[in-house]
C-alpha cells in the first residue's frame, strides 16, 4: 500500500531502539519511552517541507497520527512536528 501524505504533512516510520538497562538487562517494550526517531517514506506537497524521503529525522514524543499497515507501525505528522535532521 502507497501513502501520500498532503499538505504540510510527512508520513515517517519509527526507529525502534533497543535499551538496556545500566546493568546489561534489555527493556521491555513497556518499560520504554516512545520512540521520537524515524525514517521519512513520504512528504506532501507543500514547499515548507525541508525533508526528503529517506532522512532520519528526530519528532516531537506524541505528535502525529499513529498507523498500522502492514503490521508495521508508521505515523502522519505534520512538518511543525518535526524537530531536527539527524545527519550520520
Amino acid at each position: 500500500m502507497k501513502v501520500t501524505p498532503l499538505g504540510e504533512r510527512v508520513f515517517i516510520k519509527p526507529i525502534k531502539e533497543e535499551k538496556k538497562s545500566e546493568g546489561g538487562l534489555v527493556l521491555p517494550d513497556t518499560a520504554k519511552d516512545k520512540p521520537q526517531r524515524a525514517k521519512v517514506i513520504a512528504v506532501g506537497d507543500s514547499d515548507e517541507i525541508k525533508v526528503k524521503v529517506g532522512d532520519t529525522v528526530i519528532f516531537a514524543k506524541y505528535a502525529g497520527t499513529e498507523l498500522k499497515l502492514d503490521e508495521e507501525d508508521y505515523i502522519i505528522i505534520d512538518n511543525g512536528d518535526l524537530l531536527a535532521v539527524v545527519e550520520e
